[in-house]
């Protein structure tokens, strides 16, 4: 019988060859023969499914596609992410720094007054719709937009890693159809870099290199005993804020977890800050303490296009 193009001999991470296209006008060069180059983000189920890295694509199935405008031209909606792995530390710190880097129109999302909540999160997509890549984040947590009640219900969701809302200062990737998907199409601050992700059972490592090849920021950690979920029994979502054209958008991902742990106030985290972009992200911040830390060996996520958004006027 002859092998899947998608089966574990070919991981999108070994492809050598590439080939040009074109998204709103920039040329970007993606792996030849991978799904983006087979599908554009029209990509088959059924052969995914045959992926052994991927654990079922029912999620997918019952979220369609759409066809939109973009600012990256013509594309489908949502992106799927077929096998992802996460982790991410939550952190206290200061409301008036948090403050400081928030646009106004935004609010941040208070632990109690004076100490809001921040995060560094680091993501390794295996098997997705514009082929394998890594990034990392900085991230502030923030009140959802034009959002009048109590704080407790938004923090107590935040915590739980249920429903956030955030506002992100850094996001490097290391392939170039992601950078400019994601700052030409979504707003998002953007670029490209070294970015190593290797996240399983054991233990969770990141590593993104600033312009000189140096850590900019780095990750070591155990990861938490794992809890295995169906598909689709523990769907979490997450609302981001940017400004497409100066004009304020949202931006809603659907994280579909299927092997996830969490450990509150971990110990033995080594977080190395270093010099280059996130690293001054995350310094100005000022950060306190970590208070979570979460892992997903085994996930899957649904990236919607931005949509625009009314906000308050602070």
């Amino acid at each position: 019988m002859p092998s899947s193009p998608l089966d574990a001999s070919r991981q999108d991470v070994a492809v050598s060859e590439t080939t040009a296209v074109d998204l709103g006008g920039r040329t970007v060069t993606v792996p030849k023969g991978g799904l983006y180059d087979r599908f554009r983000m029209d990509t088959d189920l059924d052969e995914v499914a045959r992926d052994p890295r991927v654990t079922s694509v029912d999620f997918f199935r019952k979220l369609p596609k759409a066809r939109v405008d973009s600012p990256i031209g013509s594309t489908l909606t949502p992106n799927f992410y077929y096998r992802i792995s996460t982790a991410r530390l939550v952190m206290l710190a200061p409301t008036r720094a948090i403050r400081a880097r928030l646009p106004r129109e935004l609010a941040p999302l208070e632990v109690t007054p004076g100490l809001g909540l921040i995060s560094t999160m680091f993501f390794r997509y295996d098997v997705c719709d514009i082929d394998f890549y890594a990034e990392a984040a900085v991230g502030i947590a923030v009140r959802p937009a034009r959002h009048g009640g109590l704080g407790v219900v938004d923090l107590v969701s935040a915590l739980k890693n249920e429903n956030l809302d955030s506002y992100v200062l850094s996001l490097p990737v290391n392939t170039d159809i992601a950078q400019v998907r994601g700052h030409d199409g979504y707003g998002f601050p953007k670029w490209v870099t070294d970015v190593d992700v290797d996240i399983d059972a054991r233990r969770a490592t990141a590593r993104v290199a600033n312009a000189d090849g140096q850590t900019d920021l780095a990750l070591s950690v155990a990861t938490p005993s794992q809890t295995t979920h169906a598909t689709g029994e523990h769907v979490t979502s997450l609302t981001s804020y940017t400004t497409i054209d100066g004009a304020w958008h949202s931006t809603l991902s659907q994280t579909n977890l299927l092997s996830t742990g969490r450990t509150l106030f971990p110990r033995k985290v080594d977080l190395e800050i270093g010099q280059g972009r996130m690293a001054d992200d995350l310094r100005s911040l000022s950060p306190k303490r970590i208070v979570q830390l979460d892992v997903a060996t085994d996930a899957q996520l649904a990236l919607h296009m931005p949509v625009p958004i009314s906000v308050r006027d602070r």
